[in-house]
């Protein structure tokens, strides 16, 4: 079933797997970095109704992910049981991407609406692309240390689509003329970098066995059960959806907090973008040698201590001297790189577990879970900010520039940027206390089956 057995993966297989996260990275950023902004201050729509058009589409994939997982775990085809639907859910996501910000109603409700329901296809798309993407690794190699540097890998192109799509996406509504315009030109431009990453994936690993159907469980409510019985599995979902949640209201609130705290709407959207992407392409490599030296549990935990201490520190970023605020933002990336890598390396981990424990292949099901609750919480981040302005009386316009702010309004701004994703990321590593799935223990679990 594998296609390697303790054996280094081929370099060819590490650049092929890493090019889906072209689009993983881009559809998982720029929604959450624009499409907040873009309602409340071109569409006109009003904070507290535009956090739940963020949301509700999201929260969609909560029930389509597992569903797409089953089928992906019980498929039969000449390109394996993943890789069709690499092709199919990338396409499409591309093409509704650009369709999401080229509408035909103007401004308003009925605009707002619009957007809502494209991206719920978007969404549907995105979930048939990244549950068979992510279940991919656990099926690649059984090698427990090679998962990290496939991870590795993964996350490092996943930092430049961030670095790329995020930074860039901005520059691109300004290009096309900002407001509606704008947009369109940078939905298209983000739809073709999504096509690229889904091609890229499917031919990159076109040469490598990713598993057959094995037997499963005869039915979802019984596979989902199985689920619910993997404690480091459960235990590790639970954190890393409430992290997700932390991270993606910094993606959020990035716009915001560079008009509103920072006063510096000119490059300093793609400044701070910069400052929290960029550093992953740097530290990628130390974090892999910090977890190979203390286990990835560790290394996971030290991570996302930086990224919270740093967004507890960002709180003082009124009263920074620039470029201040900037270099604690680049701490926070730092620590954003390294939760990534290794939530990512541990989740096969629990996944071979189980395989071993049961004797049952169901990767697509514990990754559609897993893809379920991770969507969940990037959902969340924005909806959660969003509702936060609305509270403090973010003022939203439909003029395609933010309207002037009250300080209570920016004050809003600035704990949802900082304090709120602290808390977040830091408090549910206490879920992890009673995790135990160890080298050792899943070498025993594996020599056991």
């Amino acid at each position: 079933m594998n296609a390697s057995s303790g054996t280094g993966l081929p370099r060819r297989v590490h650049v092929g797997y890493a090019l889906g996260s072209l689009a993983t990275g881009a559809f998982g950023t720029v929604p959450g970095l624009v499409l907040l902004p873009y309602l409340t201050d071109t569409l006109g729509v009003a904070a507290g109704v535009a956090a739940l058009l963020v949301l509700l589409p999201k929260a969609w994939d909560v029930l389509v992910n597992p569903v797409v997982g089953r089928i992906s775990d019980r498929t039969r085809s000449r390109w394996g049981p993943r890789r069709p639907y690499l092709l199919l859910g990338g396409v499409a996501l591309a093409v509704l991407f650009a369709v999401m910000f080229a509408g035909p109603v103007g401004t308003g409700t009925d605009a707002g609406w619009y957007v809502a329901v494209t991206f719920l296809a978007a969404a549907t798309a995105f979930a048939l692309f990244q549950v068979p993407y992510v279940a991919m690794p656990a099926e690649l190699t059984a090698d427990y240390q090679e998962r990290t540097h496939l991870m590795t890998w993964r996350i490092a192109v996943l930092a430049v689509a961030i670095l790329v799509s995020g930074a860039v996406a901005p520059m691109v509504v300004d290009a096309g003329g900002s407001g509606l315009p704008g947009h369109r030109w940078m939905g298209l431009f983000v739809g073709v970098l999504i096509l690229v990453g889904a091609v890229g994936v499917f031919l990159g690993t076109r040469d490598v066995p990713v598993g057959t159907v094995g037997e499963s469980e005869p039915t979802l409510r019984a596979q989902l059960a199985v689920v619910a019985g993997n404690r480091p599995f459960r235990l590790l979902l639970a954190c890393f959806v409430i992290q997700s949640a932390g991270t993606a209201t910094v993606l959020a609130g990035v716009n915001y907090f560079v008009e509103q705290v920072l006063d510096d709407a000119g490059t300093g959207t793609t400044l701070v973008f910069a400052a929290f992407v960029g550093p992953a392409l740097l530290v990628m490599p130390l974090w892999s040698r910090i977890g190979a030296r203390t286990g990835k549990l560790r290394a996971f935990v030290l991570a996302s201590l930086v990224f919270a201490v740093g967004a507890f520190a960002l709180v003082a970023a009124p009263v920074l001297p620039y470029p201040s605020p900037y270099l604690v933002v680049v701490v926070i990336g730092c620590g954003y790189a390294g939760l990534q890598v290794f939530a990512f390396a541990m989740l096969p981990d629990c996944i071979a577990y189980d395989t071993a424990r049961t004797g049952r292949r169901q990767a697509g099901v514990f990754t559609g879970v897993w893809t379920a609750g991770e969507t969940l919480g990037l959902a969340f981040g924005p909806g959660i900010y969003g509702l936060v302005l609305q509270l403090f009386g973010y003022v939203s316009s439909d003029t395609g520039t933010a309207a002037a702010q009250s300080d209570t309004a920016r004050l809003g701004v600035l704990l949802g940027f900082t304090v709120l994703p602290a808390v977040l990321v830091g408090l549910p590593l206490l879920l992890l206390r009673r995790y135990d799935l160890t080298p050792d223990r899943l070498a025993e679990a594996e020599s056991a089956a």
